[in-house]
């Protein structure tokens, strides 16, 4: 699977090992370089996992994690510091991540000590404060001290602290009211523009995607069932998954969901996966085929792969149920 984009600055690929339990099993993803894609589905689904084994917290074990054309599990360890220097991720907890012994100072100078950055090549902690909008004063609190949204900019600009090319965020505005997550995704924006930021964006929340990325992928079970160019998924889901996920969303304007395609049960364990496409268990289109015999994602239209055997009658229904002034989160057309 690609996106066919000449500057596409990661490719992962990570394949299931017989008798192991994968939480991310046999995905082929490419995140250009850039833009903004953003992994939804439920939790459960690997999301999170795929995203640290992106940026080097978890090794594969089978496939390969390429970055700019390296394979991280074939780079020395002196090369593998100087390519996760280029990659970071912005933690789901904040204060979590956050040592509750250092003041935000210390924290945010410690990328610094451990990939050993010279003084001259140091951005200030007043620098890094100020590139996502806190005040100075804030460098002298400890993590306790702070609110979710302060926090989470920490992190933020911890992650920028070594001006990596590629940041992976989990869940960004997890935990925020209203109007913290919406001022945290429009500084995840501006910093994309001013920065030349590539990010893997990583939510259940398809209204977080929906205002920033331009590539949409879906995980279920630790598999990717759809991706595609955003607007393209928001108007024509081609996988059930997908479209039930779309389906819980919000009409613009009056706030109501209609037509919401409730999913029976949770989603398996990965432990023992169903046979055959592992979305059966809760899919309103399964048939024998379905429990026999499991998709291969395949291209529907440029850019757009689905791993669905039955795709057309998804996308035909998504169609005909679709309001005709729907619109996704954040489009400058409504």
């Amino acid at each position: 699977m690609h996106f066919f984009d000449k500057r596409g600055l990661v490719a992962q690929v990570l394949r299931h090992e017989a008798g192991a339990v994968h939480a991310v099993d046999d995905v082929d993803l490419d995140i250009p370089g850039g833009q903004i894609v953003g992994l939804v589905g439920e939790s459960g689904s690997g999301k999170t996992t795929l995203g640290r084994t992106i940026v080097g917290l978890q090794r594969p074990t089978a496939g390969a994690v390429l970055f700019d054309g390296r394979d991280l599990g074939r780079a020395s360890r002196a090369e593998l510091r100087r390519l996760r220097r280029r990659m970071q991720m912005i933690f789901q907890e904040p204060h979590a991540s956050l040592s509750p012994r250092h003041r935000v100072a210390s924290l945010l100078s410690e990328p610094y000590r451990i990939h050993r950055i010279s003084p001259e090549e140091r951005s200030s902690v007043g620098e890094l404060l100020e590139m996502v909008e806190l005040s100075p004063e804030i460098a002298s609190h400890f993590p306790h001290q702070l609110s979710g949204g302060q926090a989470r900019r920490v992190g933020i600009a911890r992650a920028l602290a070594l001006h990596p090319e590629l940041v992976v965020a989990d869940e960004p505005t997890s935990g925020l009211d209203a109007s913290a997550a919406a001022a945290v995704l429009n500084l995840i924006k501006g910093l994309r523009e001013r920065l030349g930021l590539t990010y893997l964006v990583i939510t259940h929340d398809l209204n977080v995607v929906g205002y920033l990325a331009e590539t949409i992928a879906v995980m279920y079970l630790g598999q990717l069932v759809e991706i595609g160019p955003a607007e393209r998924i928001y108007e024509s889901p081609a996988h059930p998954y997908t479209q039930a996920l779309l389906s819980a969303l919000p009409e613009p304007g009056d706030g109501r969901v209609e037509r919401r395609l409730l999913l029976p049960g949770e989603i398996p364990s990965p432990r023992t996966p169903p046979a055959g496409c592992r979305f059966h268990t809760r899919c309103a289109y399964a048939q024998e085929r379905s429990r026999l015999e499991s998709p291969q994602l395949e291209q529907i239209e440029p850019d757009h792969l689905v791993a669905c055997h039955f795709w057309r009658e998804v996308r035909a229904a998504a169609t005909a149920s679709r309001p005709p002034e729907r619109r996704r989160d954040g489009d400058s057309r409504h």
